[in-house]
């Protein structure tokens, strides 16, 4: 289980974009978010559960990937819903891959040796040209908005927008106006010299005080207690929790050996036992529309 660790603020201070929103310094606020949307067909229909049975609170959806459109037109049918662009720049699959949606051009260090998207973050950020970078953000974006899609939020596959290229992920935060997965321990890491999380704040951009997932491990008929633990240890502030969930496909079984934790989190997220259990313990979920109303910028 990724672990929250303590609490960002000392007694009596709050998150500045939980304060604007109304919440207490002993609040416990998350974000349950879907990744990978459009990645393959069976995230699609899975989703659509999650967001209709009301815990998973927000998805984002991968505009490279071959099943894109199918989510698209469905969040196009929904508006209402909260859907981000989760910005693509790897390709990390051993028989499944994408490609760039601005460029194929090899100078721009947006492709590897065989024409698709680098497979690790460490790759795309070691030959990743940063105005190559950006154009390719932005493409994703404006792609999304062409299918019907309003974007709710920015995120990066892979975490691929933080360390070498946080700076352009807070331009694109800037220039869309729009809340992005930006958390504290990204904005601290050494590799960000002059970049200030007070400063940050300061611009009105919200900032996570802790993300989390559920385990790619262990029994995955144990994922709701797995889960329950995992809420039960939130912290107070600001937090997001990412899963990856799907249906059971054969695409899917062929795609990641990880496929069986991925319709774990899909079958427990859809549990009145689970969502009992965060009522209980008192875990206010919100989205990324609520949070976008707490940004000054």
């Amino acid at each position: 289980m990724t672990a929250f660790g303590v609490s960002s603020y000392r007694d009596g201070h709050v998150n500045p974009a939980l304060r604007r929103l109304g919440f207490g310094a002993k609040d416990r606020v998350v974000i349950i978010h879907a990744d990978d949307i459009g990645m393959c067909e069976a995230t699609v229909p899975a989703v659509v559960e999650l967001l209709d049975f009301g815990l998973v609170s927000s998805c984002s959806v991968m505009v490279p990937c071959p099943w894109f459109p199918l989510a698209a037109e469905w969040s196009r049918l929904h508006p209402e819903t909260d859907v981000g662009v989760h910005i693509t720049l790897t390709s990390e699959w051993a028989n499944y891959r994408w490609r760039p949606v601005s460029t194929l051009n090899p100078t721009s260090g947006l492709l590897d040796e065989t024409g698709f998207m680098p497979r690790t973050t460490k790759q795309i950020q070691r030959q990743g040209k940063p105005e190559a970078i950006f154009k390719e953000a932005c493409a994703q974006v404006a792609i999304a908005q062409r299918f019907g899609i309003r974007p709710s939020h920015l995120d990066s596959h892979m975490f691929a927008l933080k360390g070498a290229f946080l700076s352009i992920y807070l331009q694109l935060i800037l220039n869309l106006r729009l809340p992005a997965l930006l958390d504290r321990k990204a904005l601290k890491s050494r590799e960000q010299r002059g970049t200030d999380t007070l400063e940050v704040e300061e611009q009105g951009i919200p900032v996570f005080d802790h993300v989390g997932s559920p385990p790619a491990g262990g029994p995955p008929e144990d994922r709701i207690a797995i889960l329950k633990s995992l809420f039960s240890a939130l912290p107070f502030g600001l937090s997001c929790v990412l899963l990856h969930p799907a249906h059971d496909t054969p695409e899917l079984r062929a795609i990641t050996p990880d496929w069986r934790y991925r319709v774990a989190d899909w079958k427990a997220f859809r549990s009145n036992n689970l969502k009992k259990h965060l009522r209980s313990i008192g875990v206010q979920v919100i989205t990324y529309k609520t949070l976008s109303g707490s940004m000054t910028v």
